[in-house]
């Protein structure tokens, strides 16, 4: 609907209109409550009246608000105005890229200026998961200080691709032969016939407005709209040097590269196409400065413009010797230097099905890929806990990289539609933050694990590490997979990876599920294995409910598959806290290590039984490599400060729990564990301060009663331990608590025939605190009491 100024629209005051198009009118208006000048675009009226229409445009407005780029227009607001949707956004003063065409040639040095900076708008765009759709000259602004603006984008996705074919061609229709109106010239050949599209499709609408830029003809104007189509899909436009001999070659090598016909031939990544452009904007410089008015004329004759070609393409060729632009002296003269990759992360995978209820399929697919890339040997590869920290998180990647150790880092996105699954991903140099490589992988769901494995594979052949046998065959044995079994698998690991009571019991469910769907399927018997461990471990069930269940489904994973180390890691910490079979719990672990040098896990496990068999100064070397592969894990930072801690080392210990507390404040094991180190050293004043911060964090947690009420007894405040006590064997009647609990607050208060007695019940009730009883602080009151020499010895640890 049109405004006159003065109108108001909600916060905002029409001041004059700027124009319209097909998606609307547009205002200049001032914002009331921030005093700013902005743009509002009014959408058509007759969208109102399609809800899945404005559905998509408020998902689309809100994804692209949260770009934050120089070269691409902030979105303020979304709102509706008498049933029309609006946007708010920033208000640029300048002419639009079409404007500035009109009105006289650009030189080559201004050309690649915007053409670096709109690149750049571009990948920023298309890193964060969203393509525009409708790039043309009339979309880029150029500001009066000479910076370029990509506006609307992500709005271009409302409008259907078959509706924006239709809709382009029936305004042709009505126009005079030879004018080329819509956005027909600029579409990309999967755009014109009607398939889906990616950030691809964009590289060649921009490349079809920089040849534009540089010859002021259209790549593949004709007559009319349907034989434009045609062109696009069919003919190859006139080449550049015929029409502008004085571009510098690279340009020459982007534009063809971006105006390709197969989307596979051009950029993996739109980064890759914006560095190519700002290192031909810095280096090229004295190539670059020839006006475009001095085009040589084709009247002139192809003899004379091929001379000029040849003389213009050696010269561009000298200089991208010199200035070595991209390593392309290495790479034409064979002396190519491969980046040297030793260690990577998967940062989480962007969901671009636009439904929030469809991460756990993205989440799911990161872990995958982290644990087909984990089994490489060679390679360090973080953890799936340290990378998740970064889901939705916008940082640069080399700062990414600095704080994850890592030489490279992989990055992209995932789409699912009904059993089809695409995956795109490229592979990217920390330090220098330059692209390696970038692919786009199509399957079904069922093959979803090939996809996977080829995926990592490949990955490992662009860094050019050595597979071994065992490597190749671990990767090549991936095979089909029930669809309904993984997506259950899925979810459960999503539901999981909570560690939550509520997220232990879904994702319980979901494992049956995907069980029910296939019993052959070993990786959920695996997880199901874990999620008994982590029941038992957080008190969620009795161990000797729990770690029976966990044996069996940790035994049927290795049935079905002896080479899975998530169920020999899984089985040895059944054989560690449960079984007390010392010997087999060393054996399944280390074997662990073995099929999967980069499970984090399994290392902090090994630390953790190395601790308790009395071996500091091995547990202290692997629970490190366990940090090295998950540096910002809570769970594995805490492992770190108890380990020390059991060593005896307890200024070590405190420094490592106040850096997890740095972490997360509100993380209340840490609490605990300085509190425990403070008490072991004798401050009792900063240990009852550490506990009673935990108490406030997790008031009903059998964990921290225990250890403010140890810390009171040996302090002398028996009658505030004993309340404790007693608090504790209440809540014992209710669930399960563990009876070491009990017991070290009695050995705490010099009460050994009590202490000993919970000690009893413990080892009947096969509490999994008994396994760290041999070095464990905790016990050191009633080591000379012959009656824990004997329970030590009926444990079968050594004294």
């Amino acid at each position: 609907m049109p405004f006159k100024p003065g109108t108001r629209v909600d916060q905002y005051e029409i001041l004059a209109p700027l124009g319209s198009g097909g998606m609307g009118e547009v205002y200049r208006a001032k914002d009331l409550k921030l005093g700013r000048e902005v743009a509002i675009k009014v959408l058509r009226a007759e969208w109102a009246s399609d809800p899945e229409r404005l559905k998509r445009f408020a998902l689309e407005a809100r994804s692209a608000s949260a770009l934050n780029h120089p070269n691409l227009i902030t979105i303020y607001d979304i709102g509706q105005v008498e049933s029309t949707p609006y946007i708010a956004m920033e208000f640029v003063e300048g002419k639009t890229l079409r404007e500035l065409l009109a009105s006289e040639p650009l030189q080559t040095r201004r050309i690649l200026q915007w053409a670096a900076q709109a690149a750049d708008g571009l990948a920023k765009a298309h890193s964060s998961g969203i393509v525009h759709r409708d790039l043309k000259p009339e979309n880029l602004m150029v500001s009066n200080d000479g910076f370029i603006k990509i506006l609307d984008f992500g709005l271009a996705k409302l409008v259907p691709q078959k509706d924006a074919v239709s809709e382009s061609l029936a305004t042709a229709a009505l126009t005079e032969p030879g004018v080329l109106l819509g956005t027909v010239g600029y579409m990309s050949p999967e755009q014109a016939a009607g398939r889906a599209v990616d950030h691809r499709s964009d590289q060649f609408s921009f490349g079809a407005i920089l040849y534009e830029m540089a010859t002021r003809e259209h790549a593949f104007q004709r007559e009319t709209a349907v034989q434009t189509l045609t062109a696009i899909l069919e003919a190859e436009p006139e080449p550049l040097a015929n029409l502008n001999p004085t571009l510098p070659a690279p340009f020459r090598w982007i534009v063809e590269r971006c105006l390709a016909k197969d989307p596979q031939e051009r950029y993996g990544s739109s980064r890759d196409l914006a560095r190519e452009l700002r290192d031909l904007r810095d280096h090229l410089a004295e190539v670059a400065s020839t006006p475009s008015r001095d085009f040589a004329p084709r009247a002139r004759g192809r003899r004379r413009a091929g001379v000029i070609t040849l003389l213009g393409a050696l010269a561009a060729l000298v200089v991208v010797l010199f200035w070595n632009v991209e390593g392309l002296r290495e790479r034409i003269l064979g002396r190519a230097s491969p980046a040297r990759v030793e260690s990577l992360a998967v940062l989480p995978l962007e969901n671009l099905s636009g439904d929030p209820e469809e991460e756990y399929f993205a989440d799911g697919m990161t872990e995958a890929l982290i644990s087909d890339l984990a089994k490489i040997s060679a390679l360090k590869v973080i953890s799936r806990t340290s990378v998740m920290q970064y889901k939705g998180v916008r940082k640069p990647l080399p700062e990414i990289a600095r704080e994850l150790k890592v030489d490279a880092v992989v990055e992209g996105s995932v789409m699912r539609s009904g059993d089809r699954v695409r995956i795109t991903a490229q592979l990217i140099q920390a330090t220098t933050d330059r692209h390696l490589w970038a692919e786009s992988y199509e399957r079904d769901l069922q093959d979803v694990l090939g996809l996977q494995s080829e995926l990592a594979r490949t990955i490992a052949g662009e860094i050019q590490i050595k597979l071994t046998p065992r490597d190749e065959a671990r990767l090549a044995g991936a095979g089909t997979v029930n669809p309904q079994a993984y997506e259950a698998y899925l979810k459960g690991l999503y539901h999981w990876n909570k560690l939550t009571e509520e997220g232990t019991r879904k994702g319980f469910e979901y494992f049956h599920q995907a069980l029910q769907s296939d019993p052959n399927y070993a990786p959920a018997h695996a997880r199901l294995a874990y999620t008994f461990l982590l029941a038992a471990r957080a008190g969620f069930a009795p161990p000797k409910e729990a770690y029976p269940k966990a044996k069996e489904a940790a035994l049927k994973a290795l049935e079905l598959d002896e080479t899975l180390a998530e169920a020999h890691a899984a089985l040895g910490r059944v054989k560690f806290l449960f079984d007390w079979d010392w010997a087999g719990a060393e054996r399944e672990l280390k074997r662990a290590i073995e099929l999967d040098s980069n499970n984090a896990t399994a290392h902090q496990v090994y630390a953790l039984y190395l601790s308790g068999m009395g071996r500091g100064d091995e547990a202290i070397a692997e629970i490190q490599r366990a940090q090295e592969l998950d540096p910002l894990s809570l769970v594995t930072s805490l492992s770190v400060a108890n380990i020390f801690l059991s060593a005896r080392r307890y200024e070590r210990a405190i420094d490592v729990f106040r850096n997890t507390l740095e972490m997360d404040s509100s993380f209340a094991p840490a609490h605990v564990g300085l509190g425990y180190a403070y008490q072991f050293q004798g401050d009792y004043n900063e240990a009852v301060a550490a506990f009673q911060r935990a108490a406030r964090l997790s008031p009903a947690d059998p964990v921290v009663i225990n250890g403010l009420a140890t810390v009171y007894a040996k302090s002398g405040r028996r009658e505030e331990a004993q309340k404790l006590l007693d608090e504790l064997k209440e809540m014992s009647r209710r669930r399960f608590v563990a009876p070491v609990y009990v017991g070290t607050v009695y050995a705490g208060l010099g009460d050994n025939n009590e202490a000993m007695a919970w000690l009893e019940r413990a080892y009947e009730e096969r509490d999994d605190n008994l396994a760290g009883a041999r070095g464990g602080l905790w016990f050191d009151g009633l080591r000379t009491d012959p009656r824990f020499r004997d329970l030590m010895r009926r444990m079968g640890l050594p004294p």
